[in-house]
């Protein structure tokens, strides 16, 4: 599958197919559900994915598993280094000895993504070696906007879209916006553990819960009602995020919406089940079943299969409205 992918995109360089076959093994081990979603994508499209993926990972990984007891200082040093190998990579220079690197700035220039969203997302991670709480969500928000919305806004050109650009852009950042959240709701006990709480401090407060609150639940393995109603509310504000995100499905290429359709829906799914666990985040991982999975994957390649027909000209792609879309990934 990793030949046929790399060929269809004419990446024939042994050097840089080396370097996405590696991206792609880091989304497939660490991104299980984004990698279920994007082997829905035309095989062209997926090695720029996986690139884009893959480096964000491997940055992400510097923060948080840098080895056991790595002293700030030193997952500083090694951000700093990524950030010069792909400040240079992207200058059109060698990214020797870092296949993420290769392999992401190969996609930043076949898709001309702006390098402007590199340098933000870099510059999100490097805050989290010092950031442990936000005390609002405007806070949040500037932290989520390197973090999260660019890797939207730098999936779109992989992507494309049936209106200009722009017009997707802020759906494309929303719906990264949207993934992070889910994941910081979903993590809140692994990330309380890393000494962070990403959820807004004035949101918590609003229900009476303080970081001590949350320590002792983690601790004690006991439940508190103030941190289930912060919680349901933390859910609120995710799912408006959501809704935000609706609307740009529809804006997206017909071979691409299936993909981003999936994720969406699948990602979405894990706050049900966030709430369906009882709110149990600091005590367990929620999860999306096996079931749900397949059967939401299953209507994304019978969707695959309609907009390939369609783009053939054998049967019209289906390219919902905005609304319609919006309310049919309910």
């Amino acid at each position: 599958m990793t030949r046929r992918e790399l060929d269809a995109a004419g990446i024939t360089d042994p050097a840089l197919r080396a370097a996405y076959t590696r991206c792609r093994s880091l989304n497939a081990r660490h991104g299980r559900t984004y990698f279920l979603a994007t082997r829905l994508l035309p095989a062209d499209r997926r090695p720029a994915v996986h690139a884009l993926y893959g480096f964000a990972r491997w940055a992400d990984d510097i923060v948080d598993d840098l080895g056991a007891g790595a002293a700030p200082a030193e997952r500083a040093a090694a951000l700093t280094r990524l950030e010069e190998r792909l400040r240079h990579a992207l200058d059109g220079g060698r990214a020797d000895g870092e296949p993420v690197v290769l392999a992401v700035a190969d996609t930043a220039a076949r898709h001309a993504i702006d390098p402007a969203y590199f340098t933000a997302f870099m510059a999100s991670m490097r805050s989290d070696l010092t950031v442990t709480d936000y005390a609002t969500y405007d806070d949040l928000r500037a932290y989520m906007h390197g973090s999260a919305a660019v890797i939207g806004l730098q999936m779109l050109p992989v992507l494309g879209t049936v209106t200009p650009r722009e017009e997707a852009a802020p759906h494309a950042a929303a719906l990264g916006v949207a993934f992070q959240l889910t994941n910081f709701l979903r993590d809140v006990g692994e990330d309380l553990d890393r000494g962070r709480v990403y959820l807004p401090a004035d949101l918590l407060a609003a229900h009476g819960v303080d970081r001590s609150l949350l320590h002792w639940s983690r601790r004690t393995g006991r439940h508190d009602r103030r941190i289930t109603a912060a919680l349901r509310t933390a859910e609120d504000l995710t799912r408006a995020v959501y809704r935000d995100a609706a609307p740009g499905l529809a804006m997206l290429d017909p071979v691409a919406r299936p993909c981003i359709r999936t994720a969406y829906v699948l990602y979405r799914a894990i706050l049900d089940a966030v709430a369906d666990g009882g709110y149990a985040v600091l005590h367990r991982r929620a999860v999306v079943s096996r079931g749900r999975r397949a059967a939401v994957a299953a209507d994304g390649l019978a969707r695959v299969l309609a907009a390939r027909l369609g783009s053939r000209g054998t049967s019209p792609a289906r390219p919902p409205t905005a609304p319609h879309e919006a309310e049919e990934v309910r």
